[in-house]
């Protein structure tokens, strides 16, 4: 049996061996998670955001996408201004700050589609390079969150389309409306195919019409002698036409050619020229009429009277007047009319009976 002594020193290596082990194992594992030296010497740095989006301590620090350093600490600053309400705080490996000029900005990225966050340092351009417990600006990501909100309306309504489309097409599937019936209907299928063989056999009847030089359409287009013959008989009498026009024969080659015609022509549209000089000059009587302010005022003046006249006759005065309104003077008048055509009805049959009362007074 071994002594108490052999015992716990064996204890001792084991407890020795395994504490080595995982401290072993813990510096594999950090070395394989980060990109960040284990012993190298680290320097903090400030960035103030307007939200934290989420972000939770040990979260990557990144400069334009490679690992410097690990968020430590994300809090409420106390500043009253919106856009510095949250302070992070950063350790950055002390070699890296020589690499992040003053004008860089962080911002908030997100490393995968299950939401993991980081701060990503976007570099800036000057040639001084940020300090220990410096801060850095955090760039204005307002407009971004802007369009990702619009870009959730836009998600929103593409799913309520695609679920309108989804019934649209369930329905069709189903055979109901008009395009699902033109789809599944058998009946409908079978009225179109018929269709389609009654178009196609009367296309194969209009080709053999065609190809027919018994028929008319068959002749013009099979028979060229007939169809070139005919198109040279309308050209030459279409230069017959125009060898006569050049010639003057007719009225349009007279038109054309004869220089008596054309004189007058000019003739007519110098009268005409003169004719309108003379009414803008105010000659004539359709000149005054146009220009002259008292001819005018007479016609104006005329125009008035005759108004008044038509006003007078629709008022009832006047025997013109009494005729279009008066229904009595209407009545009397047209019995009189009646009467007299009467008389000539009477005359007309026996004229004898007026003459010989007529005689008689003689």
């Amino acid at each position: 049996m071994p002594s108490p002594q052999k015992v716990a020193w064996a204890q001792l290596r084991v407890g020795v061996v395994a504490v080595v082990a995982m401290v072993l194992l813990a510096i594999l594992v950090f070395l394989l998670t980060g990109n960040t030296s284990l012993f190298a010497k680290k320097a903090r740095i400030y960035t103030f955001l307007s939200d934290s989006a989420a972000m939770a301590e040990g979260a990557e620090v990144r400069l334009n996408g490679i690992q410097i350093g690990k968020v430590t600490k994300v809090d409420m600053s106390g500043s009253d201004d919106l856009r510095k309400a949250i302070r992070v705080d950063m350790d950055i490996d002390e070699p890296r700050l020589k690499q992040i000029p003053e004008d860089s900005e962080a911002a908030i990225g997100a490393a995968n589609v299950l939401g993991s966050k980081y701060i990503n340092i976007k570099k800036g351009k000057k040639a001084a390079t940020v300090r220990a417990e410096g801060t850095l600006p955090a760039l204005d990501t307002s407009t971004f969150d802007d369009v990702v909100a619009s870009g959730y309306n836009t998600l929103e309504a593409t799913k309520e389309m695609l679920k309108r489309i989804d019934n649209i097409v369930s329905v069709v599937e189903k055979g109901k409306g008009s395009i699902g019936k033109l789809i599944y209907d058998e009946q409908l299928y079978s009225n179109l195919n018929g269709t389609a063989a009654a178009a196609r056999k009367m296309s194969e009847q209009l080709i053999s019409q065609l190809s027919d030089r018994k028929t008319t359409i068959g002749k013009l287009l099979n028979d060229e002698d007939v169809l070139i013959g005919d198109l040279r008989k309308t050209v030459a009498r279409v230069n017959l036409l125009l060898d006569g026009l050049e010639q003057g024969q007719g009225s349009a080659g007279k038109l054309l050619k004869s220089s008596e015609l054309h004189d007058e022509l000019r003739k007519t549209i110098t009268e005409f020229r003169t004719l309108t000089a003379d009414l803008n000059a105010g000659k004539g009587t359709a000149g005054k009429l146009l220009k002259d302010e008292a001819t005018i005022n007479q016609v104006n003046a005329t125009l008035a009277k005759i108004d008044q006249m038509i006003a007078k006759v629709n008022a009832g005065q006047g025997t013109l007047g009494q005729l279009m309104v008066n229904q009595q003077l209407y009545d009397s008048l047209n019995g009189t009319t009646r009467e007299f055509h009467e008389f000539m009805k009477d005359f007309r049959k026996n004229p004898k009976k007026f003459l010989s009362i007529k005689l008689g007074l003689f």
